[in-house]
């Protein structure tokens, strides 16, 4: 397949669109437990995520708000890495434009400059890395999808301000597949028109009584979607998942192991003549680069083809006990070790015409292919970007509940540990042709006689953390209608963390903090009936600062500012889960303070006061005749009250964005049963940084992604997918270290999957 791929070749075949998310998570039950029961009979919604105690609730008795995708539904959505999930939650929005790694996710409004600061991503129950944002680094960055995961929850808001890490605004929940007495696997080959290899594979059984696996994992290889020219996005990723059930509970145990990187994708010149969204700076005649740091101008040659990406494991497990009178214990824990590398080139300033620069005032070479280029050229400044990232984090969750009556109280006690060793070389500009793979020039002086044609930033830190903290939380039935729920948590922030500015082998700053803080949540939850009601919820809390903070804001810290920033929501919701259709809707309204923000390396933070308020809903539907739709949207007003930019809205962030997903199954007279889907996704304009220039604004879009399942058999499955099927040229971002350049990134631009899978 190539991407002169027809679209009438597949329209015939992909007219409508999808099965509804049925975001059901692993726990389900039919009103009478019957596989006979018709399509529309009522299927109880489930949720782990967000419950004080760790036990499970039904989805429309939860005080929060909070979204589940199943494995079919995933497998729907077709997402190219794990950030292009999180674009079906309302209320986010995720850009996944970047690669396989290094996304920047917003939450409801949460001011960010980049990577993704309000979001925590868990592995059965626990976060795989408690800080959720470190410079280039994100929690997204270091967790790949595959057929080892059963369902993915998304909580908002809600509770999470007290449980697990603090997180404020997003925690993303993956739970694992568990074995059975039936011994069931499946095997699966995926490729594509941009020549993706990929052999995915899952078993899962017995092991002894009560005693069961599973293992799992994938191997793949491909050029990328933006063809580099070569084998861009490499990797393989091996899962076992232990479970041990017992008389009073359950005790689990996992490792997952992965190597996976990408080429990473960054803004590009779009003015520029042949730049489209399928340009990518990377290719042969430039991956490989020698760059010049420290004092001493040490040369070191890098593959800045090796992206970025995630080499380490995930470990972890955890015991559920039920004990004697009314008395839970549940304990989570994590181990997170690996290299988070990032390398890449990165776009400097406008794209230039080269007669502007050249020392001749109109030709130079290329310093790989001698190639003489005429004046006219476009040229710009490319930076080769090091970072190399070494973390480590172990992490405990313990809660014990005692249920009484009318209610019951946890206690819990959170306790974690992490650290990151980092070693940068960024900046390290020099004159390229714009062009895919375009070669750097020789004939510019700066290319030819100076460590760099711009700024240089290198570093070599050590920085290690410790996050303790005691929760408690009550909730309580005030009627059979009425429950009430509040929560408290005292959690003390230790940093310990230094940094060598320069690579001169001298520590230039020094970070030895202690706070402590408060956080608690108060919410109320009222059935109208048995399948509907409505929840109001206070909630206050905090994000801690961690290494990269504290060397931004240096000046700050010393001057005695604690650099936390606090957070203020309230959240009102309305819940309705029927037999053949289901609404949830909540409005909310939150308040940053502190917000920090340093647009290069080196330059002083600028602090600001935010809020935003909006809508967020979920709605599907389905009956018996096999069509279905589901839709998801957020609605959001931004605003800066104080600093910097006041009055202005929040770069970034869309006004408005609406997903809507339709779906059709037909069954053929041979039995064989096919599905066609499709979503359409709709997002409004945003600008591209605070100063809201108008100039500078990112203009809205829509993008339709299509795709077609047939089950050939009970054991054999194919899969067809389109993704961004008319080519949209949307813009996620600008450029986030010069608002005024013509810099932006692209969405990832129209590619064709298919899949061929074999279970047993």
């Amino acid at each position: 397949m190539t991407k002169n791929f027809k679209l009438s070749s597949v329209a015939a075949v992909l007219a409508l669109v999808c099965q509804p998310f049925s975001a059901i998570s692993a726990e389900q039950e039919t009103a009478d437990n019957s596989s006979s029961a018709p399509k529309t009979e009522k299927i109880e919604q489930i949720v782990v995520t967000g419950t004080f105690s760790g036990k499970a609730v039904r989805k429309v008795d939860a005080g929060y708000a909070i979204s589940n995708f199943s494995e079919d539904d995933i497998k729907k959505l077709a997402p190219k890495s794990t950030a292009d999930l999180f674009k079906a939650v309302p209320g986010v929005w995720s850009e996944s434009s970047g690669g396989v790694a290094g996304a920047n996710v917003f939450v409801r409004g949460f001011p960010s400059t980049g990577d993704a600061p309000f979001l925590t991503v868990q592995l059965q129950g626990a976060p795989i890395f408690p800080p959720p944002t470190l410079s280039f680094l994100e929690n997204s960055s270091i967790f790949r999808l595959d057929e080892t995961v059963e369902f993915m929850e998304a909580l908002r808001g809600g509770t999470n301000p007290v449980i697990s890490n603090g997180q404020p605004g997003l925690t993303t929940n993956f739970l694992l597949k568990e074995g059975s007495e039936d011994t069931e696997g499946k095997v699966k080959y995926s490729t594509s028109d941009f020549g993706l290899q990929r052999f995915d594979g899952v078993l899962s059984g017995a092991l002894a009584d009560d005693l069961y696996f599973m293992i799992g994992g994938y191997v793949k290889s491909s050029p990328g979607v933006r063809d580099a020219g070569f084998n861009a996005e490499e990797g393989q990723q091996f899962t076992i998942n232990i479970t041990k059930e017992l008389d009073n509970g359950k005790i689990n145990l996992y490792t997952r192991q992965t190597d996976d990187h990408g080429v990473w994708y960054l803004p590009a010149p779009i003015n520029a003549p042949g730049v489209d969204n399928e340009y990518v700076q990377i290719g042969t005649n430039n991956r490989q680069a020698t760059i010049q740091y420290g004092p001493d101008n040490t040369s070191e040659a890098f593959d800045f083809g090796d992206g970025r990406g995630w080499k380490g494991s995930v470990s972890g497990g955890s015991v559920e006990l039920e004990l004697d009178n009314g008395w839970d214990l549940v304990d989570r824990f994590s181990y997170t070790q690996g290299d988070a590398n990032t390398l890449g080139l990165v776009p400097n300033d406008n794209a230039v015409a080269l007669s502007s620069v050249a020392d001749n005032g109109a030709t130079a070479i290329g310093a790989v292919t001698g190639t003489e280029y005429a004046g006219d050229t476009m040229v710009q400044q490319i930076g080769r970007w090091v970072v190399k990232k070494e973390i480590e984090a172990f992490t405990n969750d313990l809660a014990l509940t005692k249920t009484f009556d009318k209610g019951s109280f946890t206690a819990g006690y959170y306790n974690s540990t992490y650290q990151s060793k980092d070693w940068w070389s960024i900046g390290n500009q020099a004159y390229h042709v714009v062009e895919t793979g375009g070669e750097m020039l020789t004939g510019i002086d700066c290319n030819d006689n100076a460590d760099s044609c711009g700024w240089n930033y290198d570093i070599n830190s050590v920085g290690d953390g410790t996050t303790r903290a005691v929760y408690g939380a009550l909730s309580y039935e005030v009627t059979d209608k009425l429950t009430l729920d509040g929560g408290v948590r005292f959690e003390q922030h230790e940093i310990e963390y230094t940094v060598d500015e320069g690579l001169t082998g001298s520590i230039s700053k020094a970070v030895s903090y202690d706070e402590n803080g408060t956080s608690w949540t108060f919410g109320g939850n009222y059935s109208l009936t048995n399948d509907s009601g409505i929840f109001a919820r206070i909630s206050n809390g905090s994000k801690m600062p961690y290494f990269d903070d504290f060397r931004d804001n240096f000046d700050d810290y010393t001057n005695g500012e604690d650099l936390i920033k606090d957070v203020r929501q309230y959240e009102l919701g309305y819940k309705l889960s029927k037999d053949n259709y289901s609404v949830y809707a909540t409005g909310f309204f939150n308040e940053v303070e502190g917000d920090l923000e340093v647009p290069r390396p080196g330059e002083p933070a600028v602090v600001r006061t935010t809020r935003a308020y909006g809508v967020e809903l979920d709605f599907t539907y389905y009956n018996d005749d096999g069509f279905s739709v589901s839709l998801n949207s957020t609605l959001q007003d931004t605003e800066i009250l104080k600093g910097e930019d006041e009055g202005n809205e929040l770069q970034r962030l869309p006004k408005w964005q609406v997903r809507i997903t339709p779906s059709y199954e037909y069954e053929f007279s041979n039995g064989m049963l096919a599905t066609i889907y499709g979503t359409l996704s709709a997002v409004g304009d945003r600008h591209s940084s605070n100063a809201n220039i108008d100039e500078q604004e990112l203009p809205g879009y829509e993008k339709v992604d299509l795709g077609v399942i047939f089950d050939v058999t009970d054991e054999v499955q194919v899969q067809f997918a389109a993704n961004n099927l008319t080519d949209e040229d949307g813009l996620t971002e600008g450029d986030p270290r010069d608002a005024l350049s013509s810099n932006a990134r692209y969405i990832l631009p129209r590619s064709f999957d298919f899949s061929v899978s074999y279970q047993f």
